[in-house]
């Protein structure tokens, strides 16, 4: 006889899942500093080797935020009406966005031409007005800094789009959550689970990245919407599913075994042809786009297995850490920015160096966070719901 398993009404699994994700994120930014890829501001002192430490997390780690935004939704979604789940969304995700473009982001903008186009560099009340207005014209060669922009904050950007475009489809469709359900449930019975995503991950990449490479820019970032929405949906689908649950905790020591060789099959690629005149083979090339498909899901359901098998339990930091995220993502990368292009010029050795940056941001973060959710007027600019005001109890009235 079956028995029926009533559906969870918050999953701390995915709340701690987040957290950490965001705390790797942001790790990753400080090391984007150090590595040799092009980033804003770079140390004079790059570490190549850091790259395959830098590509453990990277094919995976914000396919799995979109996934827990779109589980985090679903919740949102079983609790109000459409019309109010709209609202609600474009209330928590725009504010940001708006300071992030006008407040927030300038800085990086700002000393990205400080360090690569001094002769550009303009002061910044004077830099800010060509910023806002779009007519700073600063270039080499052909690359080009387009201003304003809203830079890290492209995956809310990316967030808000897809909401709009589920909110439409839940508005036309009635009971349309359940019926993307009860379809997951039926395409990822057992083995499948693991298969499945990770075909259609090597397909859409083997298809799309060459004629769409990842810009973060909106209007023409194909394979990265197909990529991102997808993982939105699925979690959307799969955040109230025992049934797919219960397949990812099963699923969970198979994922990471083969996470782990992909990882170093991809990271082993990447490092031998890391040079810009490095070519491969087209066939190897081909290969490697499924096994960069084969890690990035793998890792996600192993994560997602880990996560569901021993982390579905509430405590006080979770409640303190859950709602200081959006904060720290919107603060963390000026203040990696900023704070790099300042230690940079101190000339302390790398070994403190790095450690300050780190302590730094997270310090930074941490400062803001705690200096905006006690002010009620700043609290949604950074993605935080408005304190209820507080109510006067009637005093009892003398017998």
């Amino acid at each position: 006889m079956s028995v029926s398993v009533p559906a969870p009404t918050r999953r701390h699994d995915l709340d701690w899942i987040r957290v950490i994700a965001f705390v790797l994120l942001i790790l990753y930014h400080v090391g984007m500093f150090y590595v040799p890829w092009d980033w804003h501001v770079k140390s004079p002192h790059t570490v190549p080797a850091l790259e395959p430490i830098m590509m453990l997390t990277s094919p995976w780690r914000l396919t799995l935020l979109f996934l827990v935004s779109g589980a985090a939704t679903r919740f949102m979604a079983d609790k109000m009406a459409v019309g109010a789940l709209t609202r609600a969304r474009m209330a928590r995700l725009l504010p940001p966005l708006v300071l992030a473009i006008l407040v927030i982001v300038p800085p990086q903008s700002f000393f990205e031409i400080v360090e690569k186009a001094p002769e550009q560099a303009l002061p910044y009340a004077a830099f800010y007005l060509k910023y806002v207005t779009g007519s700073g014209h600063w270039c080499r060669g052909t690359d080009c800094l387009a201003t304003p922009t809203y830079n890290h904050m492209w995956f809310v950007a990316y967030l808000l789009a897809y909401t709009l475009v589920l909110c439409a489809l839940l508005a036309v469709s009635a009971g349309a959550a359940q019926r993307l359900q009860r379809g997951a449930e039926r395409v990822f019975g057992g083995w499948r689970l693991m298969v499945l995503p990770i075909l259609f991950l090597g397909v859409i990449r083997f298809a799309l990245v060459n004629r769409f490479p990842v810009t973060h820019w909106i209007v023409n970032d194909w394979y990265n919407h197909l990529l991102s929405f997808s993982a939105f949906l699925f979690g959307f689908a799969a955040a109230k599913s025992e049934t797919l649950r219960q397949g990812l905790i099963r699923l969970r020591w198979p994922a990471l075994l083969v996470a782990l060789p992909a990882y170093a099959a991809f990271a082993g690629y990447a490092w031998a042809y890391r040079a810009d005149d490095a070519v491969p083979p087209e066939t190897l090339r081909a290969v490697m786009r499924f096994v960069y498909a084969a890690d990035q899901w793998a890792a996600i359901a192993a994560v997602l297995g880990f996560g569901a098998r021993y982390l579905n339990h509430d405590s006080a930091a979770l409640r303190y850490l859950v709602p200081a995220v959006f904060p720290f993502y919107l603060v963390h990368q000026t203040a990696t920015v900023v704070l790099g292009h300042y230690l940079a010029k101190a000339g302390l050795p790398q070994g403190v160096e790095a450690p300050l940056l780190i302590l730094g941001t997270f310090a930074t973060c941490l400062a803001v966070y705690e200096g905006v959710r006690r002010v009620n007027l700043l609290r949604p600019w950074f993605g935080l719901k408005p304190r209820p005001a507080a109510r006067l109890e009637p005093q009892a009235q003398p017998a």
